[in-house]
């Protein structure tokens, strides 16, 4: 990214954004605070002298700079180090994008908090103004927040209560009450047949499950092999008009091989729909991203 494209971005109210990626890793800003992801040693090397270049051309220099070793195994994921900076700071920090407000944990997990390759779906989502949102693998519920701003009621669902407790963090760093809003809990793909049950219904519906897990009685879970599964359920509880968020970071699933899922999944539930392609923002190139697709029920 060049100064000046980081500039307009800023200018939308955004301080949360890539900086640089390659093939061993990238560079994110957060706020006043930058962290370099990479899978080796060189990687980072050159990544930090790229930074170097790019904060003395640009004049803006970082409150801290950390370092997060991105291993093969999922298992061997640590939180980033501080490499540079004050150390007495907090790890927490609040971010913006486009205006709205995220709090971060830098110390608290492999993840801070906020997917920024996600910054194009969620001013989708807020742009289509829906009244009932349903946030699967809801996380810290960044789609949650979005959709409460455009007045929607959402219920957020995810096996972790402490990222159900960030995302209510979320909602009240924006002054939004939790009046309309339900965090949840369980296993999406559990929890689906039950909202069916109840009849409950959505106009929208936010589906970006991990590529692996086990769900809380030990069953397990993987992408590839279950997402028409997980989409089936989900147009179980989709209104006649319903927009329906497909996301994931599994390589074998990219937009073409989720879209031929989806017409699948339609056709067997009678269902029609148009699709878009909203693609990745423009700090992320080309293999950069998770693959994303909307699906909207007519």
């Amino acid at each position: 990214m060049t100064s000046a494209q980081c500039k307009v971005i800023e200018a939308a109210g955004t301080n949360a954004h890539r900086l640089a990626s390659g093939p061993g890793g990238w560079v994110e800003r957060l706020g006043d605070d930058l962290i370099i992801s990479y899978k080796s040693d060189t990687a980072r090397d050159e990544l930090a002298a790229g930074l170097d270049k790019w904060c003395m051309d640009s004049g803006w220099q970082p409150v801290r700079v950390f370092h997060r070793f991105m291993p093969i195994k999922n298992a061997d994921r640590v939180s980033p180090v501080l490499h540079s900076g004050d150390a007495t700071l907090p790890l927490t920090t609040v971010v913006t994008e486009a205006g709205i407000r995220y709090g971060l944990d830098i110390g608290a997990s492999y993840s801070h908090g906020l997917f920024l390759d996600q910054r194009l779906n969620r001013a989708k989502l807020h742009a289509l103004k829906p009244k009932r949102v349903l946030n699967t693998f809801a996380y810290t519920c960044s789609f949650s927040l979005v959709a409460a701003l455009a007045g929607a009621e959402t219920l957020s669902v995810d096996l972790s209560r402490k990222s159900l407790d960030r995302g209510r963090d979320n909602l009240a760093l924006n002054g939004i009450a939790e009046t309309k809003h339900r965090f949840v809990v369980d296993d999406a793909s559990e929890l689906l047949p039950q909202l069916c049950v109840r009849g409950e219904r959505f106009d929208a519906i936010i589906l970006d499950p991990p590529t692996f897990s086990r769900s809380k009685n030990g069953r397990r879970w993987q992408v590839e092999n279950h997402f028409e599964d997980l989409l089936n359920a989900a147009l179980e509880v989709a209104a006649q008009k319903c927009a329906i968020l497909l996301s994931t970071n599994c390589t074998k699933l990219d937009p073409a091989t989720l879209e031929r899922s989806a017409r699948w999944c339609a056709k067997g539930k009678r269902r029609t729909a148009d699709y878009l392609k909203l693609g990745t923002p423009v700090d992320f190139p080309p293999g950069h991203g998770s693959s994303t697709l909307w699906m909207m029920l007519r």
